[in-house]
């Protein structure tokens, strides 16, 4: 399709602002040296322009949306009627705290009922996304060995199936990365395990269920193991789907905990909007929140702001709105409602599983969790058809594909996350197409290569694109 820039005509234009009746004064120097370069297009062009790219972008509301390890899961409307009511809009963060009580109050209970779920004490809900809740999460870690004069702890244990960020939100927390060998189950090996704890061990960060779709079975021993080293377990909640209402992170013997409420409670996902990853925490590590914090009060709710916190990770408290939809989603499933969430989000999962096991190759055979991830590695080699050409061809078929190449100790990845919000028809039609495209690798493999043929691009050179990216329109005698 055209760019903006392409519809462009000279002279045309849609302004509908009546002009400037006062002076118009501009200091000195900011001025541009030349003109902006601006799309010159009237209304009914702007209209189609963005209408056509409506129709190139693919969400949940359009189709299936398996991403492993993102949980893109429907968002029902009413959590964003509720996050739009003026009294949750039409506020300003410096407001005087006596006219924002209903505000601290949908804080204040998000917090509880979010450490019900993950068996935390306090949390705070200034991080932006996952990846900043981790980052918070190893802050608090880290100022709680700073108090106790232990500061030979300098090294944080990460499993090799861990999400990247883990890895780097503990260098960005000035800590040293120590790798943990998955065990031949895809669990934690425990022997390498025991192996690496010390009085270097500042603390463990662990995905449960992990990225390979599975409980690992060890979890009490591995916080134990981690513990008596003198460590902290920090859980990343990227996968709390599967295991909330069922499950506690705080009860597995975690003591930080950060939470992805725009994957798991029912806030748009990434592109959707904006995220936010609250971080959790057992009592003894609550003093090293950020603040401010909702406190409550014999007159209501106050904001308190303690001395020995690792202070603001986010101005003022975070993305408010996310907050909103997200407490609307808990309520309105109840306790009863979390839980079936969670275990038809297992369901659909080994549903799916079972439907294409007979045909691809599962990394890790057996119950799974939420997710499972199959190793086309032997389709590869027998048809010449890669886990990247599966995906692609996938696009085809109208249906987005799953994470490719993920985790890593799974070179010929593709992990599918159906989640709870699809119906039995929708992971029946899936199913079939999934074969289908199976029977197309073992018929024409080479032919995969071109794919997709029937989307709006086809495939892109990503080698070129990410050498060479094209990043800003070229205007007529630019180079």
């Amino acid at each position: 399709m055209e760019l903006i820039f392409e519809r462009s005509r000279e002279g045309r234009g849609c302004s509908v602002l009546p002009e400037c009746d006062v002076p118009v004064v501009l200091p000195e120097g900011l001025c541009r040296d030349q003109e902006l370069h601006l799309p010159q297009v009237s209304e009914t062009d702007i209209s189609r322009h963005y209408t056509a790219l409506a129709g190139q972008t693919y969400g949940v509301n359009d189709g299936f949306y398996p991403l492993g390890s993102c949980t893109m899961k429907y968002n029902p409307k009413i959590d964003e009627e509720t996050a739009a009511f003026p009294g949750f809009t039409e506020i300003h963060p410096l407001q005087p705290v006596h006219t924002v009580q209903g505000c601290l109050g949908v804080l204040a209970k998000a917090e509880e009922l979010l450490c019900e779920i993950t068996g935390m004490d306090g949390m705070s809900f200034q991080p932006a996304a996952g990846a900043h809740g981790e980052f918070t999460g190893l802050l608090l870690i880290k100022a709680y060995h700073e108090s106790r004069n232990d500061s030979k702890r300098t090294k944080i244990l990460v499993p090799d199936s861990a999400h990247g960020t883990n890895p780097a939100s503990a260098s960005m927390a000035g800590f040293t990365i120590v790798n943990v060998p998955s065990a031949p189950d895809g669990g934690v090996d425990l022997e390498a395990l025991k192996a690496a704890v010390g009085e270097d061990t500042a603390g463990l960060m662990l995905t449960n269920p992990n990225t390979v779709g599975l409980f690992d079975r060890n979890i009490l021993k591995i916080t134990e193991i981690v513990h008596g080293a003198g460590g902290l377990c920090y859980y990343d909640g990227a996968n709390l789907n599967a295991v909330m209402g069922v499950a506690r992170p705080g009860d597995m013997g975690f003591d930080v905990v950060h939470l992805n409420l725009h994957k798991t409670f029912a806030a748009p996902h990434g592109g959707g909007g904006p995220g936010s990853g609250p971080c959790g925490c057992k009592d003894f590590l609550i003093p090293f929140l950020p603040g401010p914090r909702v406190n409550r009060t014999a007159d209501g709710y106050a904001m308190e702001r303690l001395e020995t916190s690792v202070g603001s990770v986010k101005a003022f408290y975070g993305n408010f709105a996310v907050v909103v939809k997200s407490l609307t989603y808990i309520l309105m499933l109840g306790r009863e409602g979390i839980t079936e969430a969670s275990q038809n989000a297992v369901l659909n999962a080994n549903y799916m599983m079972h439907g294409l096991m007979d045909l691809y190759e599962m990394a890790f055979p057996g119950i799974c969790m939420h997710e499972f991830v199959m190793d086309l590695a032997k389709l590869k080699h027998e048809t010449g058809a890669s886990a990247l050409d599966v995906a692609k061809t996938l696009l085809d078929y109208g249906i987005h594909p799953p994470t490719m190449y993920f985790p890593l100790i799974v070179h010929e990845a593709l992990m599918i996350e159906p989640t709870e919000t699809e119906s039995r028809e929708t992971l029946d039609h899936v199913i079939d197409i999934f074969r289908q495209v199976y029977k197309r690798a073992k018929e024409e493999g080479e032919a995969l290569h071109q794919s997709p043929t029937k989307t709006p691009i086809g495939r892109p050179d990503e080698v070129q694109a990410a050498r060479k990216p094209v990043i800003r329109y070229a205007f007529a005698g630019e180079e």
